[in-house]
């Protein structure tokens, strides 16, 4: 006769193993989700600083090359730029965090600050030649960023052509408005 003898398993409950995993998988979900909005959100701050200065009368008094965009065209487009901006970053925390990608992330926060900086001199101060040699300075950090972040995520680096277009034509912009206006 045979007695049976149970296999000695140290975990019986397959379902207990799995149910850690989705506790840890709801953690990352919670982690990428406020990290997506937080880096948006750093995005929009330097948006939100450089809104601070409107363009007001002197700006309306300014005389203006014919390709000058409507007014009206500036905050949606730099509303979709903060956007791509933010999930750039995002995609490139994610993927390397700040110790896999530190120069890239710690550049792509300098830019920010250049960008709201750029309101500052060119609406703020009515100083159209310190603005243009700031977004000189901005547009190369973009490049540089974009550069980074391609290297760590193709898709991050794609997502901020559309920015580092945009720049070139405000920089392009910014210089045909202080060289009409030299002297006024």
């Amino acid at each position: 006769m045979r007695i049976p003898i149970p296999e000695l398993r140290i975990c019986d409950e397959p379902e207990i193993v799995r149910g850690h995993e989705a506790e840890r998988e709801d953690v990352e979900v919670v982690k990428n989700t406020f990290g997506l909005m937080g880096w948006i959100a750093v995005s929009f701050a330097a948006g939100f600083v450089g809104s601070r200065y409107l363009p007001g009368s002197w700006y309306a008094s300014l005389a203006k090359p014919a390709w000058n965009p409507p007014s009206a065209v500036f905050a949606p487009v730099w509303s979709l730029l903060y956007v791509l901006m933010g999930v750039a970053a995002w995609l490139v925390w994610r993927k390397a965090g700040f110790s896999g990608a530190g120069v890239a992330l710690a550049l792509f926060l300098v830019q920010l600050v250049l960008n709201a900086l750029w309101s500052y001199l060119f609406f703020g101060l009515h100083r159209p030649g310190s603005a243009f040699l700031d977004i000189v300075v901005l547009w190369l950090t973009i490049a540089v960023v974009a550069t980074l972040f391609w290297r760590v995520d193709v898709r991050a680096g794609a997502l901020m052509i559309p920015y580092v277009l945009w720049v070139g034509f405000a920089a392009c912009l910014n210089l045909a408005l202080w060289r009409l206006n030299t002297g006024r």
